[in-house]
Parts: structure tokens; sequence; C-alpha cells
């Protein structure tokens, strides 16, 4: 399984832009065939961070999320929402087993 975990910090005053643009990417990504999670998480001490974690079955499944167009209007909408550039980690799912 191909993990991602993404940390985003926004601006103050954008969070609930974020969550709604996040809700849509979501809503979307957990239909696509190779998608096995997509959890989208807020701080609780700073509402401005969030965490997405975003788990594939392949890293092909994970690139080819990038290519929808759920995903490129999630990544244009939230630009400017950006307090700092947004971080993903790559890891390696180890359990559960995909």
């Amino acid at each position: 399984m191909h993990v991602t975990i993404v940390h985003v910090h926004v601006k103050k005053g954008m969070e609930q832009a974020f969550i709604e643009a996040c809700r849509r990417n979501h809503e979307a990504s957990v239909k696509e065939p190779g998608n096995r999670r997509f959890d989208v998480l807020q701080s609780r001490e700073d509402p401005t961070r969030f965490v997405l974690y975003e788990a594939y079955a392949s890293e092909a499944d994970a690139r080819a999320h990038k290519e929808t167009a759920h995903y490129r209007q999630w990544r244009d909408t939230v630009a400017e929402m950006m307090a700092e550039p947004r971080q993903g980690d790559p890891y390696r799912g180890l359990f559960p087993a995909a």
C-alpha cells in the first residue's frame, strides 16, 4: 500500500474554505478504484493546521489520483489558502495489508 501524509498550514481565516475544498476532494477520491483511505484531519491545538492521510493500493494508483479532475480542482482552489507550501511525505503501508 502506498501512503502519503500531507501536512498543510492554511492562512488564518481560510480554515472553513479549505475544509469545504477538502470535503469535495475527499468525496471523489474515496470512489477511485485504487483508493483505500482518504482522511482529512484538523489540529485541535491549531485549527490552521491539517493532515491529509491518503492511502492507495499502489504507487501507480496514487499517481493516477494526481491526474483526476477533482484533485486538480482541489489543488488550484487551495493554492492561495496556503500559509506555507504543503509537504507530502510518502510511506509504505504495512498493516492492514492491501
